[in-house]
């Protein structure tokens, strides 16, 4: 009934509409992963009923880099048959000139919203898109095995690759010869991106490209980190893990095949699923330290930016104002474990009572380690694809990891030229 409730006060709070005459028809383009597009359709029914509006969801593959290529090829075609676009944290300075500025449509709503995240979809003034949710990885833990085996929870990246290793063993010699230690994303993709600019930033190697927009990647701490990295594979992670995103892990984990994975809180609820085998046994805490004696999470999340080509603007930014509501925010929160971006919904007492996740997340969320797209600006996606294959080489034994930043610096300077 809690969730009825704020839906009513939010349908009760919605600006009234002309009615079936005007009703448009609005497509919002959603990426497909975990309970999403579930949750997504249930606040959409919602905006339905009070709007007279109807809503379709054109969905997308996982992987946010194959998303990006579409994306681009859709506006830059003057794509009308999509209204609404659901973008990545790190998208707006590449696509800006293809939304339709929020300020003063949303001017009322922005103080609740957290001032990182507006101001990372903010571009020269315009607000290209509004925040739907943030994110921030997590290390998930076996419970049953750290204390079937006497282990704390690891607190930095060498206890952890010594514990899953030890777990690991125990567990194949013991019949289970599925059990690995550690899960992550090891894909040369986006996804890797993020892992690895943890690894780097937690051992005091840098954030890639400085926030002045000075490349600092190539450097002895950053190389360590990815050696240690490339330790992983094939001892605690299997030798597949180069080939995994978000759900090859949590398959994975989920199965009750891994002591210890690195995701995102929406695998959370999934993980606490009746037909999951970890249901129970499992909870999640920040990302370990490095060497450099810091944990890093990369600052993630979601946005709904408006096409400067749909044929219904209007109703279109009605819709993104009600999805990034508190109402709808609270909603996904409590369905998905989605990290909101209005800040006291963090000390809701519903979202902490089903969704303690949320909550122990504050600090993480706050305190998240962006990506350098905003330094980079246009170039963001050549500049990624160019660390992660970096990475991903370092991971695959093609070259150690100095070598291979060493080649990536000299690859970023020619991207770079005078100015990103």
């Amino acid at each position: 009934m809690i969730r009825w409730t704020f839906w009513a006060a939010a349908l009760a709070a919605m600006p009234a509409f002309a009615g079936p005459v005007s009703a448009a028809e609005l497509s919002i383009v959603l990426g497909s992963i975990g309970k999403d597009v579930e949750e997504m359709r249930a606040q959409l029914d919602q905006f339905q009923a009070a709007s007279g509006h109807t809503v379709k969801i054109v969905t997308m593959p996982a992987s946010t880099t194959d998303q990006f290529g579409q994306y681009r090829l859709w506006l830059s075609a003057g794509n009308t048959d999509v209204d609404v676009y659901r973008t990545d944290v790190i998208w707006a300075p590449q696509l800006a000139a293809n939304f339709v500025d929020l300020t003063e449509a949303m001017k009322d709503v922005l103080p609740q919203h957290s001032p990182a995240i507006i101001q990372s979809q903010t571009v020269d003034g315009k607000l290209v898109a509004m925040p739907l949710y943030a994110d921030a990885p997590a290390l998930y833990y076996r419970t049953d095995l750290l204390q079937k085996y006497g282990k704390g929870v690891p607190k930095t990246w060498s206890e952890m690759a010594a514990t899953a290793k030890e777990i690991q063993d125990g567990e194949r010699a013991g019949g289970n010869p599925q059990m690995n230690g550690f899960v992550f994303q090891g894909a040369a993709y986006e996804g890797l991106t993020c892992d690895a600019l943890e690894w780097i930033a937690s051992s005091g190697g840098g954030q890639i490209v400085s926030p002045e927009g000075e490349i600092t990647v190539n450097n002895p701490k950053a190389a360590a980190a990815l050696d240690m990295a490339k330790g992983w594979v094939g001892t605690i992670a299997p030798a597949g893990v180069l080939g995994y995103m978000e759900e090859e892990s949590r398959g994975v984990w989920q199965t009750g095949n891994a002591v210890f994975m690195r995701n995102w809180p929406y695998a959370y609820p999934l993980s606490a699923s009746a037909d999951s085998a970890v249901k129970g046994k499992f909870e999640a805490v920040p990302l370990p330290a490095g060497e450099g004696g810091q944990s890093a999470a990369c600052l993630g999340g979601w946005n709904l930016a408006v096409s400067q080509y749909s044929p219904n603007k209007d109703a279109a930014i009605e819709l993104v104002k009600f999805l990034a509501s508190a109402e709808s925010q609270k909603s996904r929160a409590l369905g998905t474990a989605r990290l909101p971006t209005i800040t006291t919904l963090y000390d809701d007492a519903d979202i902490k009572a089903q969704q303690p996740l949320v909550a122990k997340w504050k600090s993480v969320f706050e305190n998240a380690t962006p990506r350098p797209s905003a330094p980079t600006k246009a170039k963001y996606n050549e500049v990624s694809q160019q660390f992660w294959t970096a990475v991903n080489k370092t991971l695959s034994d093609q070259g150690d990891a100095a070598t291979n930043l060493d080649a990536l610096e000299k690859q970023m300077r020619r991207l770079k030229r005078s100015d990103w």
